[in-house]
């Protein structure tokens, strides 16, 4: 008798669920900044297109995507969440700590990271070694060897004199974004790197190899403002000697008043990101809760729509955005991957 009361719960408990989700007409999507825009104009082509309701979808950042992705299965949680970078092993826990244990990871493309200016004065050029500089908390002292001090650099030109005499001014992202978990990867850890006692650090003591390459400096150099990128391009409009950081779509869509600076000699267009010249660039992805799609309407149109060669292919309208196409072979991959609701490793 307890095991039949114990299975009847639970098929009224999964009924419940069921009908609650029903009842969302609608594909709720949160996540990454950088991927929205991406995402809005697939959401907005397969409303018009599919006759079902347009997916709504939050910008939250990639951490505050994962956040509330992984919060659980159900109406009351998004069925997708957008990111620019790879879900993290602590992520993945807390997804299946909450229930959330098959999940479809879709990688869309790629971008490139920017480091923008107004096009009222000359564009910076730079190394990752310059970003490092700039922008870390501490940095090498240039008068001991080995040892780190607080960033004392105020210009441009203090950390390299082929660089403008303009006060260091970064407008760039909260922790919780891809974007800027993506920069202090690929551009300040790139530039941590050319210094010999820096790079021998990550054998002998990664913790702190990673503290002084990831953590920015926190005295007014370096601004946050937030996951509205927009905002970022109309501050640099104000602000000629300000500089930005964001995904290079919207660099392409706002060329008219920003300019993308240059570095290792190689200027961020959508060229030099797809033959990999371009040093500061990146994977973009979505992920979706397997257990969502045949409940939630119009997940696997969506899905469909997305991973379709109209959309994400050479000359698709997604490039036309500004997202960098993966090569055929790996679009196909991805392609069979949803087709097939490969969901990933929870271990």
């Amino acid at each position: 008798m307890k095991v039949k009361a114990l299975l009847a719960a639970s098929a009224l408990s999964l009924a419940m669920t069921t009908q609650a989700m029903a009842a969302r007409d609608y594909i709720s999507i949160v996540g990454s900044s950088t991927v929205y825009p991406f995402a809005t104009v697939v959401a907005e082509q397969y409303g018009r297109t599919s006759g079902a309701k347009t997916p709504k979808i939050e910008s939250t950042g990639s951490g505050g995507g994962f956040k509330l992705f992984c919060g659980g299965v159900g109406v009351d949680h998004p069925d997708i969440t957008n990111a620019s970078r790879a879900i993290k092993s602590s992520e993945i826990a807390t997804c299946a700590e909450n229930g959330v244990k098959d999940i479809v990871e879709v990688k869309i493309g790629y971008d490139g990271i920017v480091l923008a200016t107004s096009k009222k004065t000359a564009p910076l050029k730079l190394t990752r070694k310059d970003i490092f500089l700039a922008l870390a908390k501490e940095v090498p002292d240039p008068d001991h060897s080995n040892k780190l001090i607080p960033n004392p650099y105020k210009t441009w030109k203090d950390v390299n004199p082929a660089l403008p005499d303009n006060r260091i001014e970064v407008l760039g992202p909260p922790p919780t974004s891809g974007t800027r978990d993506a920069f202090v990867e690929l551009a300040m850890e790139g530039g941590a790197k050319t210094f010999d006692f820096i790079k021998d650090m990550k054998k002998t003591d990664k913790k702190m190899y990673k503290k002084i390459c990831h953590t920015i400096r926190e005295d007014g150099a370096y601004v946050e403002a937030g996951e509205n990128d927009n905002l970022i391009v109309q501050k640099l409009q104000a602000n000629p000697v300000a500089a930005g950081i964001f995904g290079y779509s919207f660099l392409d869509q706002n060329s008219d008043v920003i300019q993308g600076s240059y570095i290792e000699g190689n200027e961020p267009t959508f060229e030099a990101i797809a033959d990999g010249s371009y040093p500061v660039s990146r994977p973009l992805f979505f992920y979706v809760k397997k257990a969502h799609v045949d409940v939630i309407p119009g997940m696997k149109g969506y899905l469909a729509e997305f991973t379709s060669n109209k959309a994400w292919g050479d000359d698709g309208y997604l490039a036309d955005k500004g997202l960098i196409p993966m090569p055929v072979k790996e679009r196909d991959e991805y392609a069979a991957r949803v087709a097939e609701l490969q969901t990933i490793d929870m271990e």
